[in-house]
């Protein structure tokens, strides 16, 4: 008989705590910070890309994935980053 290894599933409560935590973190950050509006603005789109990177690595099952997949997933970030880029060089004239 042959042994079928099991994949260890991840802690999905735990990462959802998690998510909710930086959730709250961002809110604390926006409303009681007294933080300059360019910094404020990097520390909460930093914040919103860990908790991206939190939802497709475990939901969207990322992390147990090969390689092949995980660079077609993550070949737009490029793009994103440009954009975003573009907003704050508009927003900084």
């Amino acid at each position: 008989m042959e042994m079928v290894e099991k994949k260890k599933q991840p802690n999905y409560y735990f990462i959802w705590f998690l998510l909710l935590v930086l959730t709250v973190v961002e809110v604390g950050i926006a409303y009681l910070s007294g933080l300059p509006r360019s910094v404020l603005i990097l520390v909460l789109v930093g914040l919103a890309i860990w908790k991206a990177t939190l939802v497709a690595m475990y939901y969207m099952h990322l992390r147990f994935e090969r390689l092949r997949v995980i660079l077609l997933a993550s070949a737009p970030l490029p793009l994103a980053v440009i954009l975003v880029l573009a907003i704050l060089l508009e927003y900084a004239r």
